[in-house]
């Protein structure tokens, strides 16, 4: 049903020859740098991935210091190699969702060489992006923070610093399913230890941080499972959600330009690493 739809979708995209300058394109890249560090250098992004260290660690001071270390010891002893076990796995899955490429697609491969070497069949066409000259797999968007194409991108979440895609999906949901279970925990330890003094005013503000905290994670760890289970991305579920007259101006954003390449046909989808395709018509 979904391969249905794409391919409605994709039917109703006009030809804009105009934006296909394949000669003017880089020549495609030899493969996959694996010793090439993947981080964006957004400020934003930054920001954001600090702060969320620092609630973090913020919310590791309060629950030891001043919720479990005056507690009996088999009470603070469990819920403390608990608590910071989860913290330990959330803040490990948050830096692999940061530091892993999402799924770039490589830059500049839009060439009439590389074209000619994938062999495609009769009627099909090429979606190529016009921002970093390369060829756009099914399910890829370019994202202008990373100024690259992912493959299945969904979002570009600030609070990582990186696109939520193909590569780093996994990360980004055991990171949500992570912090979870590790806010309710401070939310309990929170709520069955109050006390008097400045260490009040320091549980009110990390219980406000629990519930602030447990609705972004919820949310979005319940919008990738969905995702992941009707096997759409971000701006796929945009498209749906589009008043009928938008869609048109939309498609040409999310799918970007294509031309007509005659005997050589169009680009299948690309899954997995590298460069590993299965063929998909687009008409």
């Amino acid at each position: 049903m979904l391969g249905q739809c794409c391919a409605l979708r994709s039917r109703s995209v006009k030809h804009s020859p105009e934006y296909v300058h394949l000669e003017d394109c880089l020549p495609p890249l030899s493969g996959r740098h694996a010793t090439v560090p993947w981080f964006i250098l957004d400020c934003c992004g930054l920001t954001c991935a600090v702060i969320t260290w620092m609630l973090m660690l913020y919310a590791e001071f309060v629950v030891l210091f001043v919720l479990l270390l005056p507690s009996s010891l088999w009470y603070g002893l469990t819920n403390g190699i608990l608590f910071n076990s989860l913290v330990f796995l959330a803040i490990s899955s948050h830096l692999r969702t940061m530091l892993t490429d999402p799924g770039a697609v490589p830059k500049g491969n839009a060439t009439h060489e590389y074209i000619n070497s994938l062999q495609l069949r009769p009627g099909q066409v090429v979606y190529k992006c016009a921002k970093c000259c390369s060829i756009k797999p099914a399910q890829a968007h370019h994202c202008s923070i990373c100024k690259r194409c992912i493959r299945k991108m969904d979002h570009h979440c600030p609070w990582v610093n990186n696109c939520v895609g193909e590569s780093n999906q996994k990360y980004f949901v055991l990171f949500t399913v992570c912090a979870l279970p590790s806010v309710l925990l401070v939310l309990f330890c929170g709520i069955s230890s109050f006390s008097s003094g400045i260490s009040i005013l320091l549980i009110i503000f990390l219980s406000v941080e629990g519930m602030l905290f447990f609705i972004f994670t919820s949310i979005m760890c319940g919008t990738q499972i969905l995702s992941i289970c009707n096997g759409e991305t971000g701006p796929e579920r945009c498209l749906e959600e589009l008043q009928p007259g938008q869609e048109e101006g939309m498609k040409e954003i999310y799918l970007g330009p294509h031309v007509d390449c005659g005997r050589r046909g169009s680009l299948p989808a690309m899954s997995g690493d590298g460069l590993g395709y299965h063929r998909t018509r687009v008409w």
